[in-house]
Formats: C-alpha cells, structure tokens, sequence
C-alpha cells in the first residue's frame, strides 16, 4: 500500500502539484478538459490521495490522464495552491516508464508523438518537420499543402523564409552541434531512456495485438494507434 504513491513524490511536478486538496471541486470547475473530456480532476486528485497502488495502477492504465491539456488553469483557482495538471504530469511520466500506457487509446498514440514530434525534435531542432506532415496522415492540410512540399523552395524564398539554409532565418538548418546539445539534454534528464521505454511496451503491445510494427511511421500499428477512436472519450 502506498509504494507508487511514494514513488510518485519522488516527482518534483507531484510534489509541486499536491500539497492539501480539500476536494471542494474548483479544478474541475475552470478545466477546459473537463468541459469536452470524461475527465474531472478532482476525482483523479482523491483518487491519488487514497494511495492505494492498485487504484493508481488504473489510472496509469486510463484514459483519464491522458486527457489533460496541461493549461494549467487549475493553478490559476486553487484555493490550496494545488495543481492537478503537475500531477497528470507525473503519472504520465510514470505510466510510460512502467508501461501501463499501452493499456488505453490515448496512451498508446504516445509512439505516435514519440516517431514524429520527437524524432524531429531530435533530428532537425524543430518539433513540427515540413517534409514530415503529408497528406497521407494529414487530410484536412489539403492540395496546397501538397503543393507546398513539392515546391517548397519557390514558396519559401517569396515568404522569406531559410528552410534548410545556413545562417540565420526561418525554418534554418539547426547546425549540427546544437543538435548534439539537444540528445545530451534528453540523454541527462531521462528523455532518451523514457523515448526508449515508449518503443519497447509498443512492440510488446503490437505483438499483443498481431500488428505489424517496424521503425518509422508506415506500419500497421502507427496507423492503428494514430487513427483509432473508440468513441467514448468526449462528455455525453
């Protein structure tokens, strides 16, 4: 009884989103999630203070935590100085690193962030990669999007723009030494391990569910986790 819980205040951002919660709800009230989502912060906040480990275990294995935009009104309304949306944060870095993320839809679109925003993160320094948006994956960017990537270029030096150039500019080829100092940051504070975590329970779940998974996004499971909706997640 109580050993994640301990191990969740080994979490600074727990530490820093739960002091005293009194209950009375207001996180809920004010919470753009809540509005749209099955999700009530309160709840999951006297859930978390129970420390029961099997419950905990639950909600690593949710939806529910998923759910959170990390806007941070909760801070905002408090009357306790607490912070719900610190916590999501700590239980999601601890789903990932014990797996229980696979268990739910949302959790498991976690390899999905991981091979796009975060490889490009890695790879390029930019978090949204143009030659890594298509159509394919992105309907709604439409025919001018198309027409942008095949001539992006053109497009580019009329609006501006550096992409991929030296020196200084919009969308400039990052140099190589900043990229070097990029990985060392996520190699310092866990990121490379956690971004290794999130490939090894997907393949486990992949296997699991009889879907092809292989690096890259052109796989049965990628597409799997990156277009399955069960429906069930927005508030009747």
């Amino acid at each position: 009884m109580g050993e994640l819980f301990n191990k969740l205040m080994q979490d600074v951002r727990f530490q820093e989103g739960l002091k005293a919660c009194i209950n009375c709800g207001t996180c809920t009230a004010i919470c753009a999630a809540a509005s749209f989502y099955n999700y009530d912060p309160r709840s999951l906040v006297d859930t978390i203070q129970r420390r029961d480990d099997d419950e905990i275990i639950e909600l690593l294995k949710s939806e529910t935590i998923w759910y959170c935009g990390e806007c941070m009104s909760c801070k905002t309304r408090c009357p306790r100085g607490n912070t719900p949306g610190l916590v999501i944060m700590a239980l999601r870095a601890m789903s990932q690193d014990l797996g229980y993320f696979v268990e739910s839809e949302k959790g498991r679109q976690q390899l999905a962030i991981k091979r796009t925003v975060g490889q490009w993160i890695l790879d390029h320094g930019y978090c949204l990669y143009l030659e890594g948006v298509g159509t394919n994956l992105h309907p709604e960017q439409g025919p001018i999007w198309d027409f942008i990537q095949k001539n992006w270029k053109e497009t580019f030096e009329r609006l501006g723009g550096n992409y991929k150039g030296e020196g200084p500019g919009i969308l400039r080829k990052i140099p190589e030494e900043a990229l070097d100092e990029i990985r060392k940051i996520f190699d310092i504070t866990g990121g490379t391990e956690r971004y290794e975590n999130i490939e090894k329970f997907s393949k486990l779940k992949a296997q699991e569910l009889n879907l092809e998974l292989k690096d890259g996004i052109d796989n049965e499971y990628f597409r799997h986790i990156y277009s399955n909706n069960n429906q069930s997640h927005e508030r009747e």
